[in-house]
């Protein structure tokens, strides 16, 4: 494995480094205070990111995306990481790769637009009672001739309060399986106007003020079976061949904010003096900092290894979730000791370490939770022996 960058490697991270720092970071703490991302500072970034060439980065190019490889949109991620999640997700929106399973008018409809910056989407999965059990989901559509009339609730969908059109997973069907009786899923396209579905606030949360979730309703929603994405049935094999990577975005933007939060922490240890010197000169504060900038380099190892493992077509499920669990297991350290070596100081709005410290703990859980990565890694460990 090469560990040297590219030339072109080098300037998207700095073009997306400097976007950051220069167009994001300075409205911060107005979401912060506000919880809002007002419209018309959503448009007028994602214009300029747009303009940039950073807009949908991580679609193809002959869709009309950057057409990045694997290892060089996860230091993009990074660099987007740095900063409050609604301002880097929504202003420089990445559609989800589950777009490209759209075959005919559908690219016309949903993908092309999506890239372009015209739609955004958003992916329902979880609902109410369900958790991790995916094939447990109730949200479930009849066929009736040839539409599908959809009945359930989805939860924590983020950002479907903006968005123009909704990936769906319902169920279609049951199949025995060795573990019990267990839903056929199927995706579908579905636009936010459609009869039937209701998009409602969802809930307050300590994490990633600005960024939304939602509650989404489907009374006898009726579509057609033209909007099925992919197959009937196959929900989860197109989820799969197109989601794969979405658990290294978590562990990119995660070692982005820890990357910041121990830039805070070194410098504070440099300017700040106690009993007449500077406090990194005491081993309470320099081993921390020595500990948290291996752990972080623990995790970006972990991560771009199994970026350039995707890329060579070698990636396993225990690659990616080794990365996603050290990755956001190591934010919360970092950001952690950063307040500890700051103090008090620490826990003011001046400094973004209380914002980066409160955002950590959702990466925890979404996109499977600490508990789930370790369950993909002892399988993957277990199994060839017959575990």
């Amino acid at each position: 494995m090469d560990f040297a960058l590219s030339e072109e490697q080098r300037l998207i991270i700095k073009t997306t480094h400097d976007f950051v720092v220069n167009e994001l970071y300075p409205h911060e703490a107005e979401i912060e205070t506000t919880g809002v991302l007002r419209p018309e500072l959503r448009d007028a970034l994602k214009e300029k990111a747009i303009a940039a060439g950073l807009y949908a980065a991580n679609m193809p190019a002959e869709v009309g995306g950057a057409g990045l490889d694997t290892l060089t949109w996860v230091l993009y991620e990074k660099e987007l990481g740095r900063t409050n999640y609604a301002l880097h997700w929504t202003c420089v929106g990445r559609p989800s790769n589950i777009l490209m399973a759209c075959r005919g008018e559908q690219r016309e409809k949903y993908l092309l637009p999506a890239v372009r910056g015209e739609l955004a989407d958003c992916l329902a999965m979880t609902e109410p009672d369900v958790g991790s059990d995916l094939r447990g989901m109730k949200t479930f559509a009849r066929r009736d001739g040839d539409d599908y009339v959809i009945n359930g609730v989805k939860h924590f969908i983020s950002h479907a309060d903006e968005a123009g059109f909704t990936v769906l997973f319902a169920a279609t069907g049951e199949e025995e399986t060795s573990h019990g009786r267990k839903r056929l899923i199927t995706a579908f396209l579905i636009d936010q106007d459609t009869p039937g579905f209701t998009v409602r606030d969802g809930y307050r949360n300590v994490s990633h003020r600005g960024y939304t979730n939602a509650i989404l309703e489907f009374n006898d929603c009726r579509v057609h079976k033209s909007q099925i994405l992919g197959e009937e049935h196959r929900g989860f094999e197109v989820a799969n061949e197109w989601l794969g990577a979405t658990r290294l975005q978590v562990a990119a933007t995660c070692l982005g904010r820890a990357e910041r939060a121990l830039g805070h922490a070194k410098q504070w240890a440099v300017d700040r003096k106690q009993f007449g010197q500077q406090i990194g000169k005491f081993q309470g504060v320099s081993f921390k900092l020595a500990d948290m900038a291996l752990e972080l380099k623990a995790a970006e190892l972990l991560t771009l290894e199994a970026a350039w493992k995707f890329d060579q077509g070698t990636v396993t499920d225990m690659d990616m979730a080794m990365a996603k669990l050290k990755a956001s297991e190591m934010l919360a350290f970092v950001a952690d000791e950063a307040i500890q070596i700051h103090g008090g100081m620490g826990l003011m709005s001046d400094l973004p370490l209380e914002r980066i410290w409160r955002d950590a703990r959702v990466e925890r859980i979404w996109e499977g939770t600490s508990e789930i990565q370790r369950h993909i890694i002892s399988r993957a460990l277990l199994r060839p022996l017959g575990g």
